[in-house]
């Protein structure tokens, strides 16, 4: 099948996404839970070499994008990196992608929405957690189901706040490190309590795990590219400013946290962003940061309402899936798809109700084993993608990642590390546990299920 075939039966959906919002798309999804919270993990695995694990994420961050933006730009489709995987290297291939993003994402969703009911438990501790579980949930869907410009319109706001609050911090701490004079901030605090490896080589690289989770969905800007008015135009742009804005928003973030708070004098139990506020006399710092980290929160679950209902929709269009869940309503939107990718926020509740303690670690066992997959395959796509090129091109690529294949490669190998990395940890040992049982599940499902209904119709 060619991938024109492919793009004409994903067609339907609306282009309406313009530029500005597709750029703010990008940029909001990285900026989330993972910078305002996750952050501490990754503190108290590295210390100050946390800065290498970020800028180490950041570098296989931008050769995805690149690889994305790339392949984007020559096929633009909402099934994204699934339709390039199930067409450059095979349809089985495509499958696994398809289903195991779209399982990582709706699990994620889960997560997302039940962690927002427990921040509103700052402001109004008695109100029970599934009130706000309902009420949010049901704004997005409703958000969702509208149509696509209503959903850009929300996440490009989500996003501009998130923005605001990171461009108010660092030049807050900018000033108090640097202007204002006082002897208590600086790099010593890079060297002056265990080091800059305080806990080796070891610490910095499993901090590099930590800080691919915050990373994530930068790859959302290739599914939402489906859905823009000028797709060359925007996935070029995203790109670039995608890149430089994420790489100046967490290091230099967690360079003014460092300089401000030795790394062992933070808070365990809070976000850094607050410790350091409280540190520096912000009065209702944590509610300010509550509010920011509950924006953020609702951000991530908005897109991967969005990602997880494409996703679906795409499946559905390439007979992976129900059909009804390929068809549109009146405003272009796959409706029975969002309702499906609803599952999780059921799926959450539900466990979250029942084992409390167990069910966080599953959900996000699954969720980070999809992740995770989902990236290395990107970057093998992307190698089978210009193989194919060199050999059957006859125009050249409009956007080309520079220094293939070493970069591909290089993008490819770090995320089989990081992969293999989280067996050897304690915080992250569920993922493979989970992950590949599940992925053996899926060979099953398409082995017996799924070929042979394709061999049939053939």
């Amino acid at each position: 099948m060619s991938f024109k075939q492919i793009q004409q039966r994903e067609s339907g959906l609306q282009r309406r996404l313009s530029g500005r919002q597709m750029s703010m798309i990008a940029i909001g999804g990285a900026i989330g839970t993972g910078l305002f919270l996750g952050s501490k993990f990754a503190i108290g695995f590295a210390g100050p070499s946390v800065l290498l694990s970020y800028a180490i994420g950041g570098l296989i961050t931008l050769l995805l994008m690149g690889c994305l933006a790339e392949m984007t730009i020559a096929h633009a489709t909402s099934g994204s990196f699934g339709a390039f995987a199930e067409h450059y290297i095979s349809p089985l291939a495509g499958f696994l992608v398809r289903y195991s993003y779209w399982t990582c994402i709706v699990m994620a969703v889960g997560t997302e929405v039940t962690a927002v009911a427990e921040y509103m438990q700052y402001w109004f501790p008695d109100t029970p957690s599934w009130i706000w579980i309902l009420l949010f949930s049901g704004v997005l869907i409703g958000v969702n189901a509208m149509s696509v410009k209503a959903f850009g319109t929300v996440e490009y706001w989500f996003s501009a706040i998130k923005i605001f609050a990171i461009v108010g911090f660092i030049l807050l701490g900018s000033y108090m490190v640097w202007g204002s004079g006082n002897p208590a901030y600086g790099t010593r605090h890079f060297t002056g309590h265990g080091g800059f490896f305080p806990h080796g080589w070891w610490g910095m690289w499993v901090a590099v795990v930590i800080s691919i989770f915050s990373y994530l969905s930068v790859e959302m800007i290739a599914v939402a590219a489906g859905e823009a008015e000028h797709p060359e135009q925007a996935v070029r742009h995203a790109f670039r400013a995608t890149i430089v804005r994420l790489l100046v928003f967490y290091l230099l973030s967690l360079t003014l946290i460092l300089t401000i708070v030795p790394w062992d004098g933070l808070d365990k139990g809070s976000s850094p962003f607050v410790t350091v506020m409280q540190v520096l006399g912000i009065p209702y710092a944590a509610g300010i940061l509550n509010f920011v980290v509950i924006i953020a929160a609702l951000s991530a679950m908005n897109s991967q309402l969005y990602i997880t209902t494409r996703m679906m929709f795409s499946l559905s269009r390439a007979g992976d899936a129900p059909a009804s869940l390929g068809k549109l309503n009146p405003h272009g939107i796959p409706l029975n798809a969002l309702l499906l990718s609803t599952s999780g926020i059921a799926l959450a509740t539900l466990l979250f109700v029942l084992f409390p303690e167990q069910a966080f670690t599953l959900m996000m066992s699954l969720s980070m084993f999809g992740a995770l997959f989902t990236w290395m395959m990107i970057f093998l796509t992307h190698w089978h993608f210009r193989r194919h090129h060199q050999r059957h091109g006859s125009q050249p690529l409009a956007f080309r990642l520079p220094g293939f294949p070493v970069s591909t490669l290089m993008g490819l190998g770090l995320m089989l590390a990081i992969l293999l990395t989280t067996a050897f940890t304690d915080v992250f040992r569920l993922t493979l546990a989970f992950g590949l049982p599940f992925l053996l599940l899926l060979v099953l499902l398409y082995r017996f299920v799924r070929q042979p209904r394709l061999v049939s119709q053939n």
